[in-house]
């Protein structure tokens, strides 16, 4: 793989990043830049229930010497969804994804009520059951407006749910200081099974991931000790412009290959 394999297990590129751009096109960026695995997304580049476009993602995937890694859809764990669960589950064995990416509902921990966290509780045991059959992972999207918006309630949640095959992606909290975005990452230990790469400051304004280097140097560096080692996949880059993919991915290796165990910057602004 490219990277270092103590720190993670691939590196990686979400297909969201490239919303529009061709699957073919984004495949051949992310081979072209030396990256291992490609988490499509179900919105525009693999929609579950367009087997003939699943098919054809996998082929490209395939030609370009790509994994798919993980499958990203919307399934948000509400009423009515676990029908189309199922085509989720078949679409991502096409694709040779071992984990579908899950979200935790549509409301935050503190708002959410408790009969609405059951349900969201029950509807992704079934889930992740439906998975199991399919030899399939499921990863939670570490959100805001979700469950998963604080590293308590996902814990929580995940405990709640109490399948073995469940566990959940994490990125840095939105303007949370790198020693607080730190702290929940170690809190979180080994379930999490994959991180989305960016660098955001402030809010969701799209830096170089260079400029946040000090805290992926810190994240890796934390990571290295976790077992199994997750994923670690580019998402965003600034200006969603695909000329600069190679660029961060070269960043990407650098930072994974200087993994520290510095701390980060005590507050505030983390570059």
């Amino acid at each position: 793989m490219s990277g270092d394999s103590a720190a993670v297990s691939r590196l990686g590129l979400c297909s969201v990043t490239f919303r529009h751009l061709p699957a073919a096109e984004v495949a051949r960026r992310a081979a072209d830049a030396g990256l291992d695995v490609v988490e499509w997304g179900a919105d525009v580049h693999a929609p579950p229930r367009e087997r003939d476009t699943v098919r054809a993602v996998r082929d490209v995937s395939d030609r370009y010497g790509l994994a798919c890694c993980s499958y990203g859809s919307y399934f948000r764990a509400g009423a009515g969804e676990l029908a189309g669960f199922p085509a989720l589950a078949r679409a991502a064995v096409l694709l040779g994804a071992p984990r579908v990416r899950v979200w935790a509902g549509g409301t935050g921990s503190r708002e959410v009520t408790a009969s609405e966290r059951q349900g969201t509780v029950a509807r992704l045991r079934e889930a992740a059951g439906i998975g199991a059959d399919h030899g399939l992972e499921l990863a939670l999207e570490f959100h805001a407006k979700t469950l998963t918006d604080t590293v308590a309630s996902t814990l929580r949640l995940l405990d709640e749910v109490g399948a073995p095959n469940l566990r959940t992606y994490w990125q840095p909290p939105l303007d949370a200081p790198d020693e607080e975005a730190l702290a929940g990452l170690a809190e979180l230990g080994d379930r999490v099974s994959g991180v989305h790469v960016f660098s955001w400051w402030p809010g969701n304004h799209r830096l170089p991931l260079a400029d946040r280097e000090e805290l992926w140097t810190a994240v890796f560096g934390h990571l290295s000790e976790q077992h199994p080692h997750p994923d670690a996949l580019l998402e965003f880059v600034p200006g969603s412009d695909p000329a600069l993919l190679r660029r961060e991915a070269d960043t990407l290796r650098r930072t994974v290959a200087r993994r520290s165990e510095r701390p980060a910057r005590p507050a505030g602004r983390s570059h």
